[in-house]
């Protein structure tokens, strides 16, 4: 078994992991896997054995390489490194590890800086996707620091502006896998959704939550009765989104959704798919948004949605907000998606098992 590799560990958007080159893990699945759950010390609730910060959003690797594809920069696989079970899942992209990529395959010589701004093309391998990552690189060399700010993580860095394409129906085959705009699952109306992250989208209201708790209330006994009526819609729209059983996957995303409080277009709260998110994930905002747009759907019946074809939805989430900046057709369709993230490199070496 493998018991050492090189590694850059970075913080990616709200998220943090290990960010390897393909060529440093095994071939083998299942070797690669069981190197990765040593990496982080899993499963163990506080992951005291390895470098996993006892948190989904701090238990995820990224494998990067040299893409072979017209037009492509690199390959993006992501890897979900569960922390209390001995599970390593693909079946997901993470827009927040995105987010280091590209300075990640800059600075392993992956590519050339092109000048004080690289443009670094990703395609994500998880769901098929691409993805133009935008890094600041005066006198060729990646730059984290400046300016941008996103909430969720303290501090200003480097601005990483991220445009998605072509994400609708990146895991379940179309934006609404099921061609309507709700379903109605366990007496609760719901979206079924994938933007570039499948997700179920219903009103807190409707499993007897606020909308507005934090993660702790989330998580507390007392709303185990809300997470266990959120598990069973789960468990029964995965194969309704093509998903199969879900029963041991990270996807679907759980987001419950509010009027907002803070004057942006919705208030969300969202399952990771058991443990409550501290804020939310990229495309899972992403995804959100667009939920958003659908007429009829839960989301729109509380969301704010600006005028016009190109919209700015400000994602409410416990952390503060997330912008996604939309682009629809006369259709009302949505063509594009960006948003800002900003990403820092926090250690480079070499990891042990």
């Amino acid at each position: 078994m493998m018991v050492s590799a090189p590694v850059v560990w970075m913080r990616g958007g709200t998220s943090k992991g290990g960010y390897f080159l393909a060529k440093d893990l095994p071939t083998d699945v299942a070797e690669r896997d069981a190197f990765l759950l040593g990496v982080m010390g899993s499963p163990d609730p506080r992951q005291i054995d390895g470098m996993g910060g006892a948190d989904p959003l701090t238990s995820k690797v990224a494998v990067v390489k040299k893409s072979e594809r017209d037009g492509i920069d690199v390959d993006y696989l992501f890897l979900q490194v569960f922390v209390d079970k001995p599970l390593v899942s693909d079946q997901q992209n993470c827009g927040n590890i995105l987010a280091g990529v590209g300075p990640f395959a800059i600075e392993r010589g992956l590519l050339a800086a092109t000048g004080d701004e690289t443009r670094v093309s990703i395609y994500m391998e998880n769901t098929g996707q691409v993805a133009v990552a935008t890094v600041e690189t005066p006198g060729g060399a990646v730059n984290y620091r400046g300016d941008a700010r996103i909430d969720g993580v303290p501090g200003s860095h480097a601005p990483i502006p991220i445009e998605f394409r072509d994400t609708a129906g990146s895991s379940c085959g179309a934006l609404l896998p099921t061609g309507n705009a709700v379903d109605v699952i366990e007496g609760v109306a719901c979206t079924l959704i994938d933007n570039g992250m499948p997700c179920i989208v219903f009103k807190a209201e409707d499993v007897g939550a606020t909308g507005y708790e934090t993660r702790e209330e989330l998580e507390s006994d007392a709303l185990a009765p809300v997470r266990a009526k959120i598990e069973a819609i789960r468990l029964a729209a995965g194969p309704m989104m093509n998903l199969g059983d879900v029963t041991d996957k990270s996807v679907p995303k759980m987001t419950l959704v509010a009027p907002p409080k803070n004057g942006g277009a919705v208030t969300t709260r969202v399952f990771i798919p058991h443990r409550a998110h501290a804020s939310i994930g990229v495309l899972g905002a992403v995804t959100a948004a667009t939920a958003c747009l659908v007429k009829g759907s839960p989301a729109a019946e509380v969301a704010n949605i600006p005028e016009g074809p190109r919209k700015t939805l400000a994602i409410e989430h416990p952390s503060g907000e997330m912008s996604c900046v939309l682009e629809v057709n006369e259709d009302g369709e949505v063509v594009s998606s960006a948003l800002l993230r900003t990403a820092r490199k926090l250690m480079e070496g070499t990891v042990y098992v």
